[in-house]
């Protein structure tokens, strides 16, 4: 038990300082470029593309075939090692092959995406020195798997640091280079050096990322060698059940098409997709610290009542999780709302462009984290048939929803796509639920209506407090302390979010929430030295 307790501390202190590092990114990416500038949509469909390539071609081919194949070849009794060195090597050529390819037709990938033909040559250059990716992308999933099937889990979650790490360098010498957006400088003209520095500096980040994955091998036991005696690696039956995974991503991908065409539509001046980028990168921040903590915990149990057909206590579990999850995320989606201009202007001077951005995609956080966690709980019953339905379902509101966006002005057009995402959330979540009860018998709806409306109370009165203390400090009209800078965006920041905290917990108590005990049940037994039985 202790060493299940070391390797999850190193887990998820690899993933903040990720996590961290990664908003640094992000954060000094705007100040080089700009948050509307002429580059910015189009660096960041150009840098998009790569990842919704990978996430069609390699995600579903590594998750739903490689992966379990290499999982089971574990066992052999040489540990797997012939047989990961042929998957490796299939993985390597295939990945390479729809890397070049992908390269070849970036104009062809960046038209598709919609960048606007004033900034289409800028895009293509960018592409091509992020297309690459691809390659490296697969190559990290595929060994970071090899080696959590050797129960060698740090280098996985600790290469995106040096990945982090990389692109923060590149990123300060392009400022000391060129200058700096946010003190004026305007790049309206990219030399080829420009492009290579910022796009090719990425690309050199997933690169190290991946293929220092290698040295850990070694450390497991495993020397790679290329195998292309690829007879007898049967990938057809898990190639079959790929399928539904498969149709699932090329449906969500389509919609991210679809989102990134009217989007860039805005224009420059105007919110685009950079600024939902880098929107969805606060709106994932306690989606990926707290509703992915909370399911990977139930995760493997789950997968255990369904197995042992104990619906009861998969049921139990379920109810649990999301009841856990709603309490933090409520909270959450509440205080970034009230919050979102500040946090806005810590990116950018930009802020009202990217404030009702965030607060849109913040309106479907809730449902988005329980999308998540009954799509897992499929996935624990063995069902991938059901996730994609309801997936679907979700992808074709957005496409329906965003395409009418176009009618809408330009300045609030990537606000409006944003709030249709989250309203498709709603839909599916409620989909989602509604056909695993259908599975299961129930989902323990009482218990989790009976918490919802508790939080829900208690989330809009932190809100209505929130709210008043931000007017007090001033508001987040121009010139306003809360939105003066960076430093006072944060301090304004943490001084609203300990108020509505406060009251927010309040609140609950006031409300008599079980859910409250067994969420601080971690704290108070540190600070009381005693066990505490969650209800």
């Amino acid at each position: 038990m202790a060493s299940i307790g070391r390797a999850s501390a190193l887990l998820a202190s690899g993933t903040l300082v990720s996590r961290l590092l990664g908003f640094a990114k992000a954060w000094l990416l705007v100040q080089a470029i700009g948050a509307v500038s002429f580059a910015a949509n189009a660096y960041g469909t150009a840098t998009a593309i790569p990842n919704s390539v990978y996430a069609i071609i390699t995600q579903g081919l590594l998750n739903a075939v490689l992966v379990p194949q290499i999982v089971r070849a574990s066992v052999n009794p040489d540990g797997g090692r012939a047989y990961i060195n042929k998957l490796v090597t299939l993985g390597m050529v295939i990945f390479a092959l729809v890397a070049v390819v992908a390269t070849a037709l970036a104009p062809a990938l960046v038209a598709l995406f919609g960048v606007l033909p004033a900034q289409r040559d800028l895009a293509t250059a960018f592409a091509y020195w992020s297309l690459p990716q691809i390659f490296f992308l697969g190559l990290y999933t595929l060994l970071g798997e090899v080696l959590n099937a050797k129960k060698s889990f740090g280098p996985f979650t600790w290469a995106p640091v040096v990945n982090n790490v990389v692109a923060i360098v590149t990123l300060c010498i392009f400022i000391v280079a060129f200058g700096a957006s946010a003190t004026g400088s305007q790049h309206q003209s990219w030399s080829p050096g420009m492009v290579a520095l910022l796009a090719g500096g990425a690309t050199l980040g997933v690169a190290v990322q991946a293929l220092m994955l290698f040295v850990f091998w070694r450390r497991v036991g495993l020397r790679f060698r290329l195998d292309f005696g690829w007879r007898g690696v049967n990938l057809g039956t898990a190639g079959k059940a790929a399928g539904w995974t498969f149709a699932m991503l090329i449906a969500t991908q389509v919609a991210g098409i679809v989102e990134s065409n009217v989007s860039n539509s805005a224009g420059e001046g105007n919110a685009g997709f950079f600024v939902m980028q880098n929107a969805w990168l606060i709106f994932m921040l306690p989606h990926g610290i707290i509703a992915v903590s909370i399911v990977t915990a139930y995760y493997t149990r789950m997968a255990e009542h369904a197995q042992r057909g104990s619906v009861a206590a998969f049921r139990d579990d379920f109810s649990s999780a999301a009841r856990a999850i709603m309490l933090f995320i409520v909270f959450a989606s509440a205080a970034l709302i009230v919050t979102s201009y500040p946090i806005a202007r810590v990116f950018t001077s930009d802020y009202q462009a990217m404030g009702p951005v965030l607060i849109a995609y913040l309106v479907g956080l809730v449902p988005f984290s329980l999308v998540f966690m009954a799509q897992r709980a499929f996935y624990s019953l063995g069902d991938t048939r059901t996730p994609f339905v309801f997936t679907v379902a979700q992808s074709a509101i957005i496409v329906v929803g965003v395409l009418l966006c176009f009618a809408v002005p330009p300045e609030i057009r990537a606000a409006s796509v944003a709030l249709v995402v989250s309203i498709a959330s709603m839909i599916q979540a409620v989909l989602a639920f509604a056909l695993l009860r259908r599975s299961t018998g129930g989902v323990d709806a009482g218990r989790i209506l009976g918490s919802l409306w508790r939080f829900a109370v208690a989330g809009l009165a932190a809100i209505v407090a929130g709210a008043g203390f931000l007017v007090i400090l001033g508001g987040v009209e121009p010139g306003a302390f809360p939105v003066s800078g960076a430093i006072p965006a944060i301090i304004a920041t943490a001084i609203v979010g300990v108020v509505m905290l406060v009251v927010y917990v309040g609140i609950l108590g006031l409300l008599r929430s079980p859910d409250l005990e067994n969420g601080l049940a971690p704290v108070l037994n540190r600070a009381g030295g005693r066990a505490r039985t969650p209800r």
